[in-house]
């Protein structure tokens, strides 16, 4: 039986891939724009640093401010490109084992990788 009615028809469209696949897309976006002042900060502190001794990288990364925005950077990124590569997987892996081997490999990456840069940054930035 097909719901019909304004309330059947309201319900049928918050079901479905459309739902998560808006939000999704608004995650992405979050990210996207989180991204930018994060990337900037990044690329103004690297050419700051540009000629800089690693005792005096280590000096910088040792700030609570630079720590916390380098942290949130790698989450932002590496979340970003979770949901980007996710979409490719999702539009072009037709086989189903494919993809969700694909997607289970992809989080498993991005989770150690995004780990193992946060602990780099964690242990440079404590040893200060």
């Amino acid at each position: 039986m097909v719901a019909t009615g304004r309330y059947g028809v309201a319900r049928l469209k918050a079901q479905g891939s459309a739902r998560s696949g808006a939000e999704h897309w608004w995650r992405q976006r979050l990210t996207a724009l989180a991204n930018i002042p994060l990337v900037i900060w990044f690329v103004v502190s690297a050419v700051s640093l540009s000629g800089a001794s690693y005792e005096e990288v280590r000096a910088w990364l040792g700030g609570l401010f630079n720590t916390t925005m380098m942290l949130l950077l790698i989450v932002s990124v590496f979340a970003h490109a979770r949901m980007g590569i996710q979409v490719v997987i999702e539009d072009y892996v037709h086989a189903r084992a494919a993809k969700l081997a694909a997607l289970v490999a992809l989080d498993l990456a991005t989770a150690a990788l995004a780990t193992a840069c946060i602990v780099a940054v964690l242990t440079v930035s404590l040893r200060s």
